[in-house]
């Protein structure tokens, strides 16, 4: 929807440019020659070709110079506006070299093409020409775009610094919570663990009854043990080097298949440059999703797909489990921090029941707002 507005501002631009060439060429002449005829067509033609500015900035910078060339051979001592706009957009596109190699062409053509039309001589040729170029291309036009071409890039480096700050604040806090964690609760865990073994195991030595509720702390031991190990893991592994990104995907679905589950990984489309984080991000989000769908979703199958599409990747992770729209299972740490990751990228997550049975994750992932 952007897209098309902007394509219809530019459309308007240049039917606007085209209306003030064309008036101003009906000032001066009257529809009668041949020359006329073809001096007001390139006065139509270079304002409308502003209209492709963006998508071919030095292709519309050439036809507008070349117009203004053709027209002024004609007689039109018209004031070059499209071509100024095209050195605007030009400008402002980075193509510094062929503006002005272009801009230094038409200041000499336009004195020949004013001598062609026999309307003047080469003295006053040559002062019309200046006149209609000389200051108006070199400061207002040509500054004015690379003015705010360094205004987009400066902002464009401070929306990658800001992104930049923002991974590593979050590294140094993640690496601050597994700390935190292993300080505070490694060592109660593993006292409550061995603790309840021991008494279990003393138990069946002696040959007594083992409670119910002491095999219950047993089993819930060893299981909080094992959790806060894989979130230990998980919370420094980005820091580990190489990181683990979308070509580790394979294995990491193989290593799924080894607990008994049937997963399967499907890739679609080509695959481009993808930033770091994306990379790590759906990484994470795969291995999370094939670990719930391990421990907790009773499931059969799971398949993982990858699509990458213009602009974005997308990543789904569909099971066979036992999750319902009527019975969807209690949302845990790991897809919050899912979805604290896709946000923080810019990116839409949706992880819900699917109307078949099973569980869904599905995460697009931005390619081109990330470093």
């Amino acid at each position: 929807m952007g897209s098309a507005r902007v394509g219809v501002r530019d459309w308007l631009v240049a039917a606007g440019v085209a209306a003030i060439l064309v008036v101003t060429g009906l000032s001066e002449h009257r529809w009668s020659s041949g020359s006329d005829q073809l001096g007001f067509a390139l006065l139509t033609v270079g304002g409308l070709a502003l209209a492709a500015r963006r998508r071919a900035p030095v292709a519309v910078l050439v036809v507008s110079g070349l117009c203004a060339v053709g027209y002024q051979a004609a007689g039109f001592a018209v004031f070059a506006v499209a071509y100024l706009v095209a050195v605007y957009s030009a400008m402002r596109a980075g193509h510094r070299v062929a503006t002005a190699a272009m801009s230094v062409f038409l200041l000499a053509a336009l004195p020949v093409a004013a001598m062609v039309s026999g309307r003047h001589d080469a003295g006053e040729a040559f002062s019309r020409s200046r006149s209609v170029l000389e200051l108006a291309w070199l400061i207002a036009a040509g500054a004015a775009g690379e003015a705010l071409r360094q205004a987009e890039r400066r902002a464009d480096e401070a929306e990658r610094t800001r992104e930049q700050s923002a991974l590593r604040r979050a590294d140094e806090e993640r690496l601050h919570i597994a700390r935190e964690l292993h300080d505070s609760l490694t060592h109660q865990i593993s006292v409550i663990k061995v603790q309840a073994e021991a008494a279990v195991h003393v138990a069946q030595k002696r040959g007594e009854p083992v409670p119910d509720a002491l095999l219950a702390i047993r089993d819930a031991g060893r299981e909080a043990a094992r959790e806060l190990r894989a979130t230990l893991e998980a919370l420094r592994d980005d820091d580990r080097s190489p990181p683990l990104g979308l070509d580790h995907l394979s294995g990491l679905v193989q290593r799924a298949g080894t607990n008994g589950l049937h997963a399967s990984l499907t890739i679609e489309g080509n695959r481009a440059d993808v930033p770091a984080a994306v990379d790590r991000t759906a990484y994470r989000i795969v291995q999370e999703s094939l670990t719930n769908v391990t421990r907790h979703a009773r499931a059969g199958s799971a398949s993982v797909r990858v699509a990458y599409r213009p602009g974005a990747v997308i990543i789904q992770v569909d099971d066979d489990g036992t999750a319902t729209p009527q019975s969807p299972p209690v949302p845990g740490v790991g897809l919050l921090g899912m979805r604290e990751r896709v946000t923080a990228l810019g990116g839409k997550l949706r992880a819900e029941p699917r109307s078949e049975g099973g569980f869904t994750v599905h995460a697009e992932l931005p390619v081109d707002r990330t470093s």
